[in-house]
Formats: structure tokens, C-alpha cells, sequence
């Protein structure tokens, strides 16, 4: 005698892998966003509020919806890490430029 299951087939094993994937895929694909806000109030007075955004997408989705932060982050990105690196080489040729005509 067979029982029925409690979950269709995209939830049993076997090719759960597949489905998986192909669902990561069209999430990145796609994007997804997630929002919220939380707002804690005493007696009508607002003490608190936090915004949580979550955007899950590919790179090339996220560059697509105008989203590239992660490009000017030094702690990210090693080519924001050069231009960091150069804007304060120059800024401090400059200071010691300064004062090298000061006491000239």
C-alpha cells in the first residue's frame, strides 16, 4: 500500500539539486528586492527607525538597475583602492609642495 507524500515533487530528493539551481538562476537573473522598515514609539514618540533593504541580483543585473557601489569601495575593489591611493599621493606632494616655498 502507498501513501501519498506531503510535498509534490520539486521537494523530494532526487532532482531537488536542479530545481535549486535553476531557481538561484532565475532569482540572479531577475533580482529580487526585500524591504522594510522598523520604527520603535514611546507614547507616540518615535526612538527608533531602520530601513532594511536587500536587493539579491547578479552583478551584471545590479550594473543594469544603475547599482555599482561596490566599484568605488576600497575595501572592495582594488582599482578604488589605486584611485584612494593616488588622490592621497597627490593631496600630500601638494602639502610638502606648501611647505617647502614656506621656508624657501
Amino acid at each position: 500500500m502507498t501513501t501519498a507524500s506531503r510535498f509534490p515533487d520539486t521537494y523530494r530528493g532526487g532532482d531537488g539539486g536542479a530545481n535549486l539551481a535553476d531557481i538561484l538562476e532565475r532569482v540572479l537573473d531577475k533580482g529580487i528586492v526585500i524591504a522594510g522598515d522598523i520604527r520603535i514609539n514611546l507614547l507616540d514618540i518615535e526612538l527608533l527607525t531602520i530601513k532594511l533593504r536587500l536587493i539579491v541580483a547578479s552583478i551584471d543585473k545590479a550594473k543594469e538597475m544603475g547599482i555599482d557601489w561596490w566599484e568605488d569601495d576600497p575595501a572592495l575593489s582594488s582599482g578604488a583602492r589605486r584611485k584612494q591611493l593616488a588622490r592621497e599621493n597627490a593631496e600630500l606632494k601638494q602639502r610638502l609642495a606648501e611647505l617647502e616655498e614656506g621656508t624657501a
